[in-house]
């Protein structure tokens, strides 16, 4: 089979445009695809053999010319949720080609974006924010990547056992001022902790290296 070209698109393109009655031509003007109906605004395609950056910026730009501008790619085979969004948020629409029997189909179609609030994501983020300590990825991520609240914590815990001793998880929530500190060295997603005796945790060989190692944090 031999590589698909861009100029593959526009047949079924035109067909599918035709079967909703418009008049199509290709490349008119800078426009890869023009349809007219009669007393309507024009339909702009943009033709790509996939997503790129330049695929939006020529979708955009098309947008100076008619409201209704889409962009036509060949049906991926898998996860194109986020380019469709993208679309979306720029107001154009999405036509998918499969290109073995040329069918097409219209992912989203142009319009005004109204992004709709996610009241449990904001106050994830919220929480996220109150839980860092301090600015530890300003300028960027730390050496060891990007820091995590939890990761403040599960730190805050281990100094704690380095300097106390192994303590009872109620005592290294308050002292160290880590409320879930009980959760966190039970999970103990890095290997720090370990459990002495019911409710007592310790520091392992791994929690000092950890401190050693995260000492910048």
């Amino acid at each position: 089979m031999s590589k698909p070209r861009e100029a593959d698109l526009y047949p079924p393109v035109k067909a599918y445009l035709e079967g909703q009655g418009y008049d199509v031509k290709g490349e008119v003007g800078k426009a890869d695809v023009v349809a007219r109906r009669a007393g309507e605004e024009p339909v702009i395609v943009e033709l790509k053999l996939g997503f790129t950056l330049a695929l939006f910026h020529q979708g955009v730009a098309r947008q100076s010319l008619s409201d209704l501008v889409y962009v036509a790619v060949p049906k991926p085979k898998k996860g194109a949720s986020d380019n469709i969004a993208l679309a979306r948020r720029l107001g154009l629409g999405v036509l998918f080609v499969r290109l073995r029997d040329g069918h097409v189909e219209a992912m989203c179609d142009p319009g005004p974006y109204h992004a709709r609030k996610s009241r449990k994501k904001a106050q994830r983020l919220l929480r996220a924010f109150d839980r860092l300590r301090g600015d530890p990825n300003a300028g960027g991520a730390t050496r060891h990547g990007i820091v995590t609240g939890y990761r403040q914590d599960a730190l805050a815990c281990a100094r704690f056992l380095a300097v106390h001793g192994p303590s009872k998880a109620a005592k290294v929530a308050e002292w160290a001022e880590v409320p879930p500190a009980r959760q966190i060295m039970a999970d103990d997603h890095y290997g720090w902790f370990t459990r002495v005796e019911r409710g007592v945790y310790g520091l392992t060989e791994a929690g000092r290296a950890g401190l050693m190692d995260w000492g910048d944090v």
